[in-house]
């Protein structure tokens, strides 16, 4: 059965300026000698707790004990007044009418919570949700997307993801599945469509819009393939 798989974050809805924009506002204060905003770039789609180790090793000071939990707490607060859905992302999960999953480096709570912001939840029912908790090593480790084709029963090759991240770009192809990189969330430096084709993504696009007509050019490729 085929399987359209989407991320949250940055794909599903608008989320990855409003924690960025939080992360730069204190690691900039507690890490001042790394140059907070460009290696946020580079850690796109990875999880907080991944972010701020690998933002720590930079630098000469330590994060605070409770650094991790004070972040997602202020992320959780902003996500909750200023969340919106990606824009015509409801219009075409209405559309194509396929069967669906979100796969999402957040964990359970936010992704329930942003989708439910959004209005998202009602469109999607009771649509299977896989978190990195779920997992010992999160995306760009493949573990997560296998773990949704296994419980599923889907195979990898009937799975098409949307992406926004080389790291959940990484992680599907691993898996074994067809990605669409998408640049369309307010968020996305320059040159990231370049990076997620580089990454294995099969097409790129920057609208929602344009995935109806991107699952047919699939579903073609399949059957002569």
């Amino acid at each position: 059965m085929e399987r359209l798989i989407f991320d949250c974050d940055g794909v599903l809805v608008d989320s990855e300026a409003l924690a960025e924009a939080t992360l730069a506002e204190r690691l900039s204060t507690w890490l001042p000698d790394v140059d907070i905003e460009a290696r946020l770039g580079e850690a796109l789609g990875l999880t907080t707790g991944a972010i701020l180790e690998r933002l720590e090793a930079l630098s000469r000071h330590a994060l605070p004990a409770d650094a991790l939990r004070a972040i997602d707490r202020e992320i959780e607060r902003r996500l909750a007044r200023e969340l919106c859905a990606i824009d015509g992302v409801a219009e075409v999960i209405e559309r194509l009418g396929m069967s669906m999953a979100v796969v999402s480096n957040s964990h359970r709570g936010r992704v329930r919570d942003s989708l439910a912001k959004t209005g998202l939840d009602t469109l999607l029912g009771e649509v299977p949700i896989f978190c990195a908790e779920q997992v010992t090593d999160p995306k760009p480790d493949p573990g997560l997307y296998r773990l949704a084709a296994e419980t599923l029963a889907s195979l990898p090759r009937d799975c098409l993801v949307v992406e926004d991240s080389v790291a959940g770009v990484t992680a599907a192809r691993a898996a074994g599945m067809t990605v669409i990189g998408f640049i369309g969330a307010s968020h996305v430096p320059p040159g990231q469509a370049e990076r997620l084709l580089e990454a294995g993504a099969w097409r790129a696009m920057t609208s929602m819009h344009e995935l109806p007509a991107l699952v047919m050019a699939w579903r073609r490729q399949r059957l002569a393939g």
